[in-house]
């Protein structure tokens, strides 16, 4: 039996996507078993983390795991770092030295950026791999070390193959078993589990006060494309939790701090929004963007009920007039709950009230169907019914049909 949840504790890995639960489940059929693992993926995934837990599941985890850096260690002194030097091998080498690969013996040794890997020093590592044996630097004697290698790249050493730039048959013998790590981009359902454990973290190991990501903030950052990955969004969580130290962090500010990393004023596609819009504009292009997701979502679950195939022939959009937002290609079930006509220059109070007001009456004043279609809390909707004064309309509209 395979145990994710408690593979989730052990190693620190967080989410519940259907890719990383693949990851976690390799790790558990690999660690045991003593064999080289290449993981790929791009920086920033937490390839790191994912050598530490095989290391930790495997039968060599009472013995130590040394992570090496190819990428921060300079060409002329990598095989010394690797394999060690004797005394007086070179200008000031003023003792015998133990290499990383004697300093990991009985354990693992974990070689991250391994395509920065100098081709001279390749030839070498291809020896460690095939028969334990390496020499030190200046050294005529034959060493052994019992290690297991684990190897991570955010490299396509296919490429570099090809290219020259990494040897083939040490490409061959290291991706025995390849673990790939997807991008923060491919998983964003577990965005919101991330940002949440970065932040009481963060928040508790400096004591600043974190009252939490309204649900309309996580969706902003998950338009987000997160170039720099899982390291990307913990470095922006930080930030965010220090310079706003005690507000709940709103999807206006996550907009106001993503507008940086993308370049400055001006259209991007990293965004979900055109951030050279003033706040108010921004929310209510926000607003009706997400009227038209839960449009599209309703028609393909009526789709796959009927038992027949997602349509996308009739894929909806916005139009952006400058005067106003009008709706395009929006014709019955959510779509009528605001006409684009009804749209004009209202304000955004207006239009979020509307938009309230008309899903409670589709989904006959169920309040938990309502929150769950705007994708927001029953706690949030009970506020702004209360705030509207919706729910005073809904009982003067019930006393008039009982008068009636």
């Amino acid at each position: 039996m395979i145990d994710l949840d408690r593979m989730r504790r052990d190693s620190g890995i967080i989410g519940n996507s259907d890719t990383i639960e693949e990851v976690l489940e390799t790790i558990i059929q690999v660690a045991p078993v003593d064999i080289s693992i290449l993981i790929i993926g791009e920086s920033g995934t937490g390839k790191e983390m994912v050598a530490k837990a095989i290391h930790k599941q495997s039968r060599r985890s009472s013995e130590p795991l040394v992570t090496v850096n190819c990428g921060a260690i300079p060409e002329g002194i990598m095989e010394s770092e690797l394999f060690g030097h004797k005394k007086g091998a070179f200008t000031g080498a003023a003792e015998d030295r133990k290499g990383y690969f004697e300093e990991a013996h009985g354990g693992t040794v974990f070689l991250d950026e391994i395509g920065e890997m100098p081709i001279e020093t390749q030839v070498k590592l291809l020896r460690v791999l095939e028969s334990g044996e390496f020499m030190r630097v200046g050294d005529a004697k034959t060493r052994r070390a019992d290690v297991r290698m684990i190897a991570a790249t955010n490299k396509n050493l296919v490429e570099e193959s090809s290219k020259g730039k990494f040897r083939k048959d040490l490409f061959y013998r290291l991706r025995t078993v390849t673990v790939d790590v997807p991008p923060l981009r491919h998983r964003l359902e577990d965005l919101d589990l991330l940002a949440e454990r970065f932040a009481l973290l963060f928040s508790r190991s400096n004591d600043i006060i974190f009252r939490g990501f309204s649900s309309d903030a996580i969706r902003v950052m998950k338009q987000y494309d997160w170039p720099g990955n899982v390291r990307e969004l913990r470095n922006f969580v930080e930030s965010v939790i220090l310079l706003e130290k005690g507000n709940k962090i709103s999807s206006e500010i996550v907009m106001k701090h993503l507008e940086p990393l993308v370049g400055g004023s001006g259209s991007s596609p990293n965004l979900p929004v055109l951030v050279d819009k003033s706040s108010g504009q921004a929310e209510r292009e926000l607003i009706l963007q997400q009227l038209l997701f839960l449009r599209q979502d309703m028609r393909e679950i009526k789709d796959v009920l009927s038992g027949g195939q997602i349509d996308r022939s009739g894929e909806i959009g916005y139009i952006n007039t400058g005067g106003g937002l009008n709706l395009k290609a929006i014709e019955g079930d959510v779509g009528n709950l605001i006409k684009s006509g009804a749209i004009g220059d209202m304000r955004v109070k207006d239009l979020e009230k509307e938009l309230i007001s008309r899903t409670l009456k589709k989904f006959n004043q169920n309040r938990r169907k309502t929150a769950r279609a705007l994708g927001i809390s029953e706690r949030t909707l009970y506020r702004k019914i209360n705030d509207y004064g919706l729910e005073r309309r809904q009982k003067n509209s019930d006393n008039k049909k009982n008068m009636e």
